[in-house]
C-alpha cells in the first residue's frame, strides 16, 4: 500500500483555500421568486411552526432535524494532540462532517464547547438538543466521557453517542470475529489482553464480554488492573481481576492483544509470548505501539491490524459512526444500545466476506482478498451504508429503541442503495 507523507504546508492549504474550513451550509429549497421568499420566511414559515408547536414530531417533516447531527467536542482529548482546548479541536470536528456527509449522506454541525466541567458541558449539549435528530461526542478526556455520555443518554430521546468509546469498540470488534474465523479460535475460549484504560479501551473490553469474550485483562500506565490496586476509578473496577500477575504470565498464551494505548507500551517481547496465529491490533495513533513490520518479524503466523490508512487492516471509526448514526436516525432510535452496535459489528464483519468490488482494487493498487490482510471492509467500500445502516436499523426496531411499526428491512435497503454513487 502506498504511503504519502502529508507536509505541514500541504495540511494547512488544504484547509484555507479555496475558503476557510472543510464545510459550508447549502440551501435545499429554491429562493429565486417573491413567492419562494415568503415561503423560505415571513409569512409561511410559520405554518410549519405552528405545525411543530402542536407536534414536536413534526419537527422530522418540516425541518432538517432528521439529517442533521452534531459534532459536539470540549477538546480535551484530542486524537494524536491530547487537551489542545475547544476551539483548537474545530477542524477535527469540521472533518467529521466531512465523513458524515461523505459516507452516509448526514449533514453537521460542529459545536465545541468551551468548558471542562461535566455539568456545564450537559447543560448546553441537553438545551440545544432540539436543533439535531442525534448528538455524535468527540475528543472528550475519560473519565469525564463515560458521565457526560451516561447523563446525555438518560436524558435525551434522541440517539447519543461517543464514537471515541464505541466506534472502535464496534470496529475492532468486527475485526476479531473475523480474526478469530481465520484462526479456528472460538469467542469464549480467547484470552485477550487490552493494552490501554481509557475511553476507547473500556468500551471495547465491554463489547468483547457481550460477544462472548470471558477473558480480558486490562493493563494501564501502572499495570495490571488488579483488585489489590488502590488506585482504580469504578470504570477500571469493571475490568479487575483478582490478583496480580506477572507481566510475563499477562501475555503467555493470548491470543489477542488490543493496544489502545502509545507507543511503546507492549513491545516484540512481549508478542512473543502469545499462542501460535495470535492477533496483534496496534490501534495508537499516528505512530503504534510497535509498528507492524516489527510485529511481522517477531510474530510472521500473526494477524495484525492498525489504526493506520497506509497498512492493511486500518480499524478506522469512519466504517461504523456514519453508518450507525443513518440507521439509528432514520427509524428515528430513542437511544443507541448494546443491540444495535453488535449487529453494526457482525455486518461490518460479514460485509467483509462478500465479493470485494473492482473499483476498491483500483483505489489500492492491489487484488484485495478477504484473508489475514483483509479482515475487515475498506472505508471506501460503497456497500457499507447499505448493510451496517439496516443490520442497525433493524436492530433498534428490534430490541425496542425504536418505536417504528412499519418497518421494512429490504424496502430500507433499497432506499439506502440510492444513495451510493
Amino acid at each position: 500500500m502506498s504511503k504519502k507523507a502529508v507536509t505541514d504546508k500541504e495540511a494547512l492549504d488544504y484547509h484555507q483555500f479555496p475558503q476557510p474550513g472543510k464545510i459550508s451550509v447549502e440551501v435545499t429549497k429554491p429562493v429565486a421568486t417573491q413567492k419562494d421568499l415568503s415561503m423560505a420566511y415571513t409569512p409561511g414559515v410559520a405554518v410549519p411552526c405552528l405545525e411543530i408547536e402542536k407536534n414536536p414530531d413534526n419537527a422530522y417533516k418540516y425541518t432538517a432535524k432528521s439529517n442533521l447531527v452534531a459534532v459536539i467536542s470540549n477538546g480535551t482529548a484530542v486524537l494524536g494532540l491530547g487537551n489542545i482546548g475547544a476551539l483548537a479541536s474545530k477542524p477535527v470536528m469540521e472533518g467529521k462532517g466531512v465523513l458524515f456527509k461523505s459516507f452516509s449522506g448526514l449533514d453537521s454541525f460542529d459545536i465545541e464547547v468551551d468548558t471542562e466541567s461535566v455539568d456545564r458541558f450537559c447543560s448546553v449539549v441537553a438545551a440545544i438538543a432540539p436543533t439535531f435528530g442525534g448528538i455524535n461526542l468527540e475528543d472528550i478526556k475519560a473519565p469525564e466521557c463515560f458521565e457526560i455520555e451516561k447523563r446525555l443518554v438518560e436524558e435525551l430521546d434522541i440517539p447519543v453517542m461517543h464514537d471515541d468509546q464505541h466506534g472502535t469498540a464496534v470496529i475492532s470488534t468486527a475485526a476479531i470475529l473475523n480474526a478469530c474465523e481465520m484462526t479456528n479460535k472460538e469467542i469464549e475460549d480467547i484470552k485477550i489482553v487490552v493494552v490501554g484504560a481509557g475511553a476507547a479501551a473500556i468500551s471495547c473490553a465491554r463489547l468483547y464480554r457481550h460477544i462472548g469474550v470471558k477473558n480480558i485483562l486490562m493493563l494501564d500506565s501502572k499495570g495490571l488492573i488488579h483488585k489489590g490496586r488502590s488506585d482504580l476509578n469504578v470504570y477500571k473496577h469493571e475490568f479487575a481481576c483478582d490478583t496480580y500477575l506477572e507481566r510475563e504470565k499477562i501475555f503467555t498464551g493470548a491470543d489477542v492483544i488490543v493496544g489502545l494505548s502509545s507507543p511503546g507500551s507492549f513491545d516484540v517481547d512481549d508478542v512473543k509470548l502469545m499462542c501460535e496465529h495470535p492477533i496483534i491490533f496496534t490501534l495508537a495513533n499516528p505512530t503504534p505501539e510497535i509498528m507492524p513490520e516489527e510485529t511481522r518479524k517477531a510474530r510472521p503466523d500473526a494477524i495484525v491490524a492498525t489504526g493506520r490508512s497506509d497498512f492493511p487492516n486500518q480499524v478506522n471509526n469512519v466504517l461504523g459512526f456514519p453508518f450507525i448514526f443513518r440507521g439509528a436516525m432514520d427509524v428515528r432510535a430513542k437511544k443507541i444500545n448494546i443491540e444495535m452496535k453488535i449487529a453494526a459489528a457482525r455486518a461490518l464483519a460479514d460485509l467483509a466476506k462478500k465479493e470485494i468490488p473492482s473499483y476498491l482494487n483500483e483505489i489500492y493498487g492491489r487484488e484485495l482478498k478477504y484473508g489475514a490482510e483483509y479482515i475487515i471492509p475498506s472505508p471506501f467500500d460503497k456497500r457499507l451504508v447499505v448493510e451496517i445502516s439496516s443490520a442497525v436499523a433493524a436492530a433498534a426496531v428490534e430490541s425496542g429503541s425504536s418505536s417504528m411499526k412499519d418497518f421494512n428491512l429490504e424496502t430500507y435497503k433499497v432506499e439506502l442503495a440510492k444513495r451510493v454513487k
